[in-house]
């Protein structure tokens, strides 16, 4: 441990200690604070869990993540008797000082500062920190007159959570979740009100929308619990004359559940209604894509149902070479990605060189930084066709793919792409102990030890 690391450790302890608190009066506060943001999965930690984790930042084994930064920076924006302290002395300058120390970067701890001063000197907006100024004035506004709702108000909610879903593949999901739990909780209270009836479509279609991407940010950010919850509200809340979003939704929650919870009949039911609502729905280009993950689910349960997948398939390309210039969702799904889903199945099917071939296609697609998280992906499904085909030289070039996904990995965090990762290196088993084998693995190591 360097000194300034060890010096910022025994700075937090200091801040505690200060104010007479054992780390489970600490864990307390960190776990009140995390409730009333909505970052489920601290609130609902339990106390020695959180303890633990201030035990290590104490000894300087561990830096506080970017949720426990945040929460930690609530607690000590103000001061024992409650009033909010803030400048030069308080023991939120003390705490900013000591993150800079463990190695947090400074455009981070602005960043924390912003927020949370925002946040405690407000009217009590807590998330809707988060929002731009003039968004929130206008919040405040319609919260406390729901009939003076406005379309501008509404749009401009729905671009608050196109810009953080813009900026996945490039910033933290742990900094976009926090983010987008603003516009979650502006949807939330915007819902409990009785608004003039011509925004009420909007308004659920926005909510729905915010609260799907949040679902997909927790669930990246290994929050289980909150993005079933969240995905559950999404569907709830979206309108019925919206079916094609619906199918989005459902379509983006097939794959959470099965990847956190492994039920895969769940999975393939959620899967089944997606495209019950993409046929009722106006998008060809979404109805493609909830057939396609249909095909999915087809070859991962137990037994593989290989006409149901290849039917599937069918229907997704039949959907494709449709009339899909104006589709409604043009960015919801396309050929490459198709391509993605074949390949898969093929798998799964035993059809390794065809599969192979078709995930290759698709991930030549995948080129733009917003396909990094997905490319990762079909990189990784690439590198165990490839494997499959047992062709010459299979293993060593299966493991050059292998490399790159590492590092879209570490540069996304996508857990999905991690998962696959996992999967992918077991089938290495056989040559463990290459050395094009041990470099991958120290490379695995070096850049993903704790995803």
């Amino acid at each position: 441990m360097d000194g300034q690391r060890k010096a910022g450790a025994g700075s937090l302890r200091r801040l505690r200690t200060a104010r007479g608190w054992s780390w489970t009066e600490l864990a307390t506060q960190l776990r009140l604070h995390a409730r009333t943001l909505h970052i489920t999965r601290i609130g609902a930690a339990q106390l020695s869990s959180i303890r633990r984790t201030i035990g290590r930042w104490e000894s300087g084994t561990s830096v506080p993540d970017e949720q426990y930064q945040l929460l930690l920076a609530h607690t000590y924006a103000r001061t024992s008797t409650g009033s909010v302290a803030l400048g030069p002395g308080s023991d939120f300058r003390e705490l900013l000082d000591s993150l800079a120390l463990m190695g947090v970067l400074p455009e981070r701890l602005d960043e924390v500062a912003g927020t949370v001063s925002a946040a405690v000197t407000d009217t009590g907006t807590h998330l809707l920190a988060f929002l731009s100024a003039p968004v929130r004035d206008e919040l405040t506004g319609v919260l406390a007159r729901p009939e003076s709702m406005s379309l501008s108000l509404l749009n401009a909610l729905a671009e608050s959570s196109r810009a953080v879903d813009r900026r996945i593949g490039t910033v933290p999901f742990v900094r976009l979740y926090l983010a987008q739990a603003a516009a979650v909780e502006a949807c939330r209270r915007l819902l409990l009100a009785e608004h003039p009836a011509q925004f009420n479509s909007r308004l659920r279609s926005v909510a729905a929308r915010a609260f799907a991407l949040a679902a997909r940010l927790a669930f990246e950010t290994h929050d289980d619990v909150a993005a079933l919850n969240l995905y559950d509200q999404a569907v709830e809340v979206q309108s019925e004359s919206n079916l094609s979003e619906r199918a989005l939704i459902r379509s983006s929650q097939t794959m959470v559940v099965y990847y956190s919870t492994g039920d895969i009949g769940r999975a393939h039911r959620i899967a089944d209604s997606a495209v019950q609502d993409a046929r009722r729905g106006e998008s060809l280009l979404m109805r493609a894509r909830a057939h396609a993950l249909q095909a999915e689910m087809a070859v991962r349960g137990e037994p593989v149902r290989r006409r149901d997948a290849e039917l599937a398939l069918h229907l997704a390309w039949r959907d494709l070479d449709g009339d899909t210039a104006d589709d409604p969702m043009a960015a919801s799904f396309s050929k490459g990605r198709l391509r993605g889903f074949e390949g898969v199945c093929g798998i799964f099917l035993g059809e390794a060189e065809d599969a192979e071939r078709r995930l290759a296609e698709s991930a030549e697609t995948l080129r733009k930084s917003r396909d990094s998280v997905q490319r990762a992906i079909v990189l990784t499904d690439r590198a165990v066709a490839r494997l499959r085909t047992s062709g010459a030289g299979a293993p060593q070039s299966a493991v050059e793919l292998l490399h790159e996904c590492v590092d879209l990995i570490a540069a996304t965090r996508g857990r999905v792409a991690a998962q696959r990762l996992r999967r992918a290196r077991l089938e290495l088993r056989a040559w463990r102990r290459e050395p094009f084998v041990a470099d991958l693995d120290d490379h695995i190591h070096t850049a993903l030890v704790g995803i």
